[in-house]
């Protein structure tokens, strides 16, 4: 496998590496990442995440497991636990579902490094298109705000909505970026924040329950978040919180762009009630990094994510084009018939 670099991913002397970001941003710290079940685990508990990047670490986790010399019965196994180790981002099983294709095909270990590192680079490049595209959305002048982290850190890229924030931001027209903190693992403020700080770009870390009052006063004029599944007829599931942020966008006149590789699309989910939502462990709402602020016989809930209705978006950017209200009714979503890139 050749050397590939991310700034939460990297291969270096045919060894896979992810950055551990449930340390960040206090220890930068890197974890091996050639071991099928060892990545199950990074996943599971966010020490790699963001739908786009997981795709790619799995994709490539397999790939040098067959490096390794793990026969077609252990590579089907361990294919299966990585698609199912988080139920609700469908890059991760579009990627997996991509390198199960050449298997099928009876495809050997370099076939899938080949795959693999091709997963890697189309990310790359699918998030300069949504640079590209997004940017072009933003007026001199506006305050942007976020939620979750949907950067370098989700990708093996420059991001997705965050990469769309750099470039509007390199391109002079942004004042101010608002970054949600995004209770209850708080990667707004741990990742976002860590993130635009390394990049130089001004941005000011808020609580969730903020935004509002910050609409209210015309002090966010655009909002960008990022996407783990997209049902075919637009509805988008993203980190818990962005339903209730989409609302208060609508009521105050506030665009909102979810922004996405054409890869979170999936044209099978007909709308955001056939998009499986993860639950985590109570645990993480009554307290963060070994600091308790519930009680532990309290009852918690703690759904990953939730749904935003089509109806709440201003438009959705993906690389394949930005569609509004009018384009989304149309159905592009269920197939790729009439997407191209002057969408």
């Amino acid at each position: 496998m050749k050397d590939l670099e991310a700034l939460a991913l990297r291969v270096r002397s045919g060894h896979l590496e992810v950055l551990d970001q449930t340390r960040l941003p206090g220890v930068e710290a890197w974890l091996p990442g050639d071991d099928p079940a060892r990545m199950v685990g990074h996943i599971r508990r966010l020490a790699v995440r963001g739908a786009p990047l997981i795709g790619v670490a799995a994709a490539l986790c397999l790939a040098r497991w067959a490096e390794g010399g793990a026969g077609s019965r252990g590579l089907e196994s361990a294919r299966l636990a990585l698609r199912g180790a988080r139920p609700t981002a469908v890059n991760l099983m579009n990627a997996l579902d991509r390198l199960g294709g050449v298997m099928a095909q009876g495809g050997g270990a370099a076939d899938l490094v080949r795959e693999a590192e091709a997963i890697f680079d189309e990310d790359v490049a699918l998030c300069e298109r949504l640079a590209v595209l997004g940017a072009a959305l933003v007026r001199p002048g506006e305050a942007l705000l976020t939620h979750c982290n949907a950067g370098a850190l989700a990708t093996a890229g420059i991001g997705t909505a965050l990469g769309v924030i750099r470039r509007a931001w390199e391109q002079g027209k942004v004042s101010q970026v608002w970054v949600d903190e995004t209770r209850p693992l708080l990667q707004g403020a741990r990742l976002t924040a860590w993130e635009l700080g390394r990049l130089g770009i001004p941005h000011t870390l808020i609580t969730d329950s903020m935004a509002a009052l910050l609409m209210r006063d015309g002090r966010v004029q655009r909002v960008f978040v990022g996407a783990d599944r997209i049902a075919a007829n637009g509805d988008t599931a993203n980190k818990v919180g962005t339903y209730g942020l989409a609302v208060q966008a609508a009521h105050h006149g506030v665009p909102f762009h979810p922004v996405a590789p054409w890869t979170t699309v999936d044209p099978a989910c007909a709308d955001g009630s056939q998009i499986p939502i993860e639950e985590r462990d109570a645990e993480e709402i009554r307290g963060f990094g070994g600091q308790a602020w519930a009680a532990a016989a309290s009852p918690a809930w703690n759904p990953s994510f939730d749904v935003t209705p089509v109806g709440l978006l201003t438009s959705l950017v993906l690389d394949r084009g930005v569609l509004d209200q009018a384009r989304l009714r149309e159905g592009v979503l269920a197939g790729s018939a009439g997407m191209n890139h002057s969408a």
